[in-house]
């Protein structure tokens, strides 16, 4: 039968293992098991070891090939692990495969994501989400989980109890699926219902990465209380606030971040989440510009944007923890001139990438925050104009 458990405890020590797939280069995939690092860490888990292994195509059976698995095995024998994380998603077979070969727990990156997410969900929209995506991760999974016990039935005509047992299983989860799709439905429908009573209203979106400081933002902008802190998935679920800047009134939302290898059934699942980002009149796009790939969290974000068909929306990108970035990237002997070049090439750069539509700030030591909120004003009040012009006070 199906349990739900808890994927990873906390202390838990964990190897993690990655395939370069042929269009990538081992660069990439440590920084790939670096943000995995993060998330076994949001998990409760510490990363210990990793592997990573070449290959065109990952194996069917075990991911990896035979000798790094026995390399794997190797490592682990005699060593308290308790946990292997596959930064690719693994089927059914292959986890009972890879679980067999090395007698220790198995997992993959979207599983990992999964029960982050379960431990964060707040709300009763939140907790429903999860649960459906859950279930829908574990579907097309259950027969490889199956195949040792369709083994113990034999011959035409006869039913072994492993079979019987999963086709119980199936229908239970089917069912599950169908009863978790109707409530959220019911919860979409209720959320829809509140948007639009929220009157004629500017409506902002903070968008971005996870953990680039989105929910900083929100409470340094609306001052209010927002879970924050430095780990993934801070934040699952949507906080909207009315926030007043001079006389002009709008409503700001903190959004769940986005992250690469983002699980399909996830994104399905958090449908009404991002149905905030898709009513938004104004997108805020937070990066963390001291994250050393950067570029490639926004090119992520802006992909997802756009298979939202948001891309088209005003949008304001928002480079953050400008304080970290100096201290990372600009030596502190250096003549202040020299400082002042490199940060002026900086936005002078970005300024052309985003055609003006960018502020640089630092949220925590609350560097221009000024410049943020001008950025926003202006925007907002123009919108004011266009939609509501006897709106005259708004403006």
């Amino acid at each position: 039968m199906i349990e739900k458990k808890q994927v990873v405890r906390q202390n838990e020590k964990a190897v993690l293992v990655g395939v370069v797939k042929k269009e990538e280069t081992y660069e990439e995939v440590e920084e790939y098991l670096d943000e995995l690092a993060f998330l076994a860490d949001t998990a409760g888990a510490q990363a210990v070891k990793r592997f990573t292994q070449k290959l065109a195509h990952p194996d069917s059976r075990t991911y990896v090939g035979k000798g790094k698995l026995e390399e794997i095995r190797n490592y682990v024998q005699g060593k308290a692990i308790d946990l292997i994380i596959f930064d690719d998603e693994l089927t059914g077979s292959q986890i009972t495969n890879i679980e067999k070969e090395l007698k220790v727990k198995t997992i993959d990156r979207s599983d990992l994501i999964l029960d982050i997410f379960a431990r964060r969900a707040r709300t009763a929209q939140a907790k429903v989400q999860v649960e459906l995506a859950q279930y829908q991760y574990l579907l097309p999974r259950l027969k490889g989980m199956w195949k040792h016990l369709e083994r113990q039935g034999g011959g035409i005509g006869t039913r072994g109890p492993g079979e019987t047992e999963i086709e119980t299983d199936r229908r239970i989860v089917k069912d599950k699926i169908a009863l978790l799709r109707k409530r959220l439905g019911e919860i979409d429908k209720q959320a829809t219902t509140q948007r639009k009573e929220r009157g004629e209203l500017i409506r902002v979106a903070l968008v971005g990465y996870t953990n680039v400081g989105k929910s900083t933002i929100m409470n340094l902008l609306s001052k209010s209380e927002v879970f924050a802190e430095n780990k993934l998935f801070a934040t699952l679920d949507t906080t909207t606030r009315k926030v007043v800047f001079e006389t002009t009134p709008f409503l700001l939302s903190d959004t769940v971040g986005f992250i690469r290898k983002l699980p399909h059934h996830l994104v399905e699942s958090f449908k009404s989440t991002l149905d905030e980002v898709r009513e938004a009149d104004i997108l805020l796009h937070v990066v963390d510009i001291s994250h050393p790939q950067f570029e490639d969290q926004l090119g992520v974000v802006n992909k997802t944007l756009q298979e939202l068909k948001v891309f088209e929306k005003p949008i304001l990108t928002v480079f953050n923890k400008m304080d970290l970035y100096q201290d990372k990237n600009i030596d502190n002997w250096l003549p202040q001139e020299v400082k002042d070049e490199i940060l002026r090439e900086l936005r002078e750069r970005w300024e052309r990438g985003t055609d003006g539509n960018c502020v640089f700030v630092s949220a925590i030591e609350r560097q221009n925050v000024e410049g943020l909120r001008e950025g926003i004003l202006s925007r907002v009040k123009d919108l004011y104009r266009i939609r509501y012009p006897y709106k005259t006070g708004f403006y």
